[in-house]
């Protein structure tokens, strides 16, 4: 495993990280506890250190699963976790109209870190992140009121580093909050076909201040595997039911097919071209694939072995860019 630093914070993390989202068993459905709980060991002895999850995975039961396992090696320093604090009024993404007092006061920003801080079973949260932003906010008076609960909870040793993560395709409506001191790490969607952080300028903010980025949704939940065509079903109450409604199974198949005739030598499957494709980025601190099966584990971390791709194949992937965004339409 390859480990590369977290901005500025001073910890190095796996540039393989655990998203562990899908193990909350919430929206992704079919999750077991006992192969999620293997997944997280298989991690750990794969040499992954970052483990990103949020309150509102399955209400912390993500949260208490990596507790169960990763625990002991989170309280010796050996791991790293990042969570998130739910916006208050539940809605994704941020709305620029919305008070910040209905999203993030200091009284709900104070009750989360607590809520995960006993998930968890820790006395600091290593990382705990906006779980979404919009720069509106920071306008409003509520916002003195909220860092100064982000400073107060820091003070106390509650929580370690302040990060953020994105909305949805637009990483430009978090870059004022990005340019606040307190402000160490920015979680943004970035994969072969979601080139916003290119696209906006983000990755050249994320020098200048010196970030740690975090690269979600490298598969584009699950597109980029390979394994969804127009036939694909998913289990009642699977929130992919949704993302891949109506023909866009189909578009998908059709885009896969385009990526397939890439494979070679520089990658042998789409998953590894993908997470080879996030990782050739030097801004990018890490990526953060889902993963709930033990095989997945281990295939992801393979691809930490220091090869990037080269800028021959980096320029035949331009063309594939593709600007959408289904978790709104």
């Amino acid at each position: 495993m390859e480990y590369r630093e977290l901005g500025r914070t001073g910890v190095r993390v796996s540039e393989i990280g655990f998203g562990a989202w899908g193990i909350g068993g919430s929206m992704w459905r079919g999750v077991d506890d006992a192969q999620s709980r293997r997944a997280l060991q298989a991690a750990l002895d794969a040499g992954i250190n970052f483990f990103d999850t949020a309150l509102a995975y399955g209400d912390g039961h993500s949260e208490r699963l990596i507790a169960e396992v990763v625990g002991p090696a989170l309280r010796r320093e050996e791991a790293f976790v990042a969570t998130k604090i739910p916006p208050k009024d539940w809605i994704w993404p941020g709305r620029p109209e919305t008070p910040l007092r209905e999203v993030f006061p200091a009284s709900w920003v104070t009750e989360c870190v607590e809520s995960s801080l006993r998930h968890l079973r820790l006395e600091a949260l290593h990382l705990e992140q906006f779980h979404v932003w919009h720069d509106a906010w920071l306008e409003q008076p509520e916002w003195d009121r909220t860092r100064g609960a982000l400073e107060r909870l820091q003070r106390e040793g509650k929580v370690l580093h302040w990060g953020v993560s994105v909305n949805d395709h637009a990483p430009e409506s978090a870059f004022g909050l990005l340019r606040d001191p307190i402000i160490e790490t920015a979680q943004v969607i970035y994969n072969i076909f979601d080139r916003s952080p290119e696209r906006t300028g983000f990755f050249d903010l994320a020098r200048e201040l010196g970030l740690g980025v975090i690269a979600r949704v490298p598969f584009d939940e699950g597109a980029l595997t390979g394994t969804i065509g127009p036939h694909t079903l998913f289990p009642e109450g699977d929130f992919r039911n949704e993302y891949f409604r109506g023909e866009r199974k189909r578009e998908v198949a059709r885009r896969v097919a385009a990526l397939e005739g890439l494979l070679g030598e520089e990658a042998a499957t789409l998953p590894e071209l993908a997470l080879r494709f996030c990782l050739s980025r030097s801004e990018v601190s890490t990526v953060i694939p889902g993963m709930r099966r033990p095989e997945h584990v281990e295939a992801n971390a393979a691809v930490s072995d220091g090869r990037r791709l080269s800028p021959e194949m980096l320029e035949r992937l331009a063309p594939h860019a593709w600007d959408k965004n289904w978790y709104a339409s």
